[in-house]
């Protein structure tokens, strides 16, 4: 059921993006998702690229020269990584004009132009421009798609035969009661989630559509969660409920809160699913 439209998406990744780059974890590089501490992790580095990493060593055994497509690329920091250890050339998308511009100046800097693009466009309605894929991705962006069946179907028209589809997202676990809900809640509204699904029902969705399930991984384990600067975070939402000020300009900061006490609880699993199309 669709809670959040495209246009709310896009506007909150236009209004969050430049904190997003400026104060996340990934602020050197650009990346805008988790980091993975993970055995043999040695540095913050390391960590944050850990998720592009293992894609990279899942395209590494698909041969040379492929294209591959990011459905929801951020601001292409993950695609910068790929070129930069695979002969790939890769498309970038996004909803967000403000990723875009970001993207652009990225991929130009890294000198990757002539093999990188980023469009802004839906993920779930892909321009017919866009050239068929050897494999696609997508890292914390499954999340916003508000019709499931509908992003498989578009993936099945993008992806070759034999190709890989990557998702790396939070994905429903056990839960129960009131606090577990409303925690859930939370996380929702926050972060605009209208797809919070089990890893089962994913396997079912892209079964359905042409897809045969290869691999989860459960990353949970490997997340650095309940650090100072999160604890910080919490203090402040608590001080933010006694003030006159409207609590969505935060809802970045709630979402990622309440992510937070689901992930310590075992209601949300950080997974990486690897499926590979029929």
């Amino acid at each position: 059921m669709e809670r959040f439209d495209a246009a709310q998406v896009r506007h909150y990744y236009d209004r969050h993006t430049p904190a997003f780059v400026a104060l996340g974890e990934g602020r050197h590089s650009g990346a805008i998702h988790r980091s993975v501490w993970a055995p043999g992790v040695r540095s913050a580095d390391e960590a944050i690229h850990y998720v592009d990493d293992q894609i990279a060593e899942a395209l590494g055994k698909a041969g040379d020269a492929l294209h591959v497509v990011d459905l929801g690329c951020g601001v292409a920091a993950s695609l910068i990584r790929l070129a930069d250890r695979l002969p790939i050339h890769g498309t970038g998308v996004t909803l967000s004009p403000v990723q875009v511009d970001i993207a652009r100046q990225k991929i130009s800097t890294a000198g990757f132009s002539t093999r990188l693009q980023c469009i802004e466009a839906d993920f779930c309605a892909l321009p017919a421009t866009v050239e068929r894929a050897d494999a696609a991705f997508a890292i914390e962006s499954f999340v916003h798609v508000a019709d499931a069946p509908r992003f498989f179907d578009q993936c099945r028209d993008l992806i070759r035969p034999g190709g890989l589809l990557i998702i790396c997202d939070d994905f429903r676990s056990r839960s129960t009661g009131p606090t577990a809900d409303k925690a859930l809640e939370q996380f929702r509204e926050g972060w605009h989630v209208n797809s919070l699904l089990t890893v089962d029902e994913l396997r079912s969705l892209g079964h359905a559509a042409g897809f045969e399930h290869e691999s989860t991984q459960d990353l949970t384990p490997f997340l650095r969660i309940g650090r100072p600067r999160d604890r910080l975070i919490a203090l402040f939402l608590r001080i933010l409920t006694w003030l006159p000020v409207d609590g969505r300009r935060f809802d970045d900061l709630s979402g990622g809160h309440a992510l937070q006490t689901c992930l310590r609880n075992g209601w949300i699993r950080y997974q990486f699913v690897v499926l590979r199309r029929r």
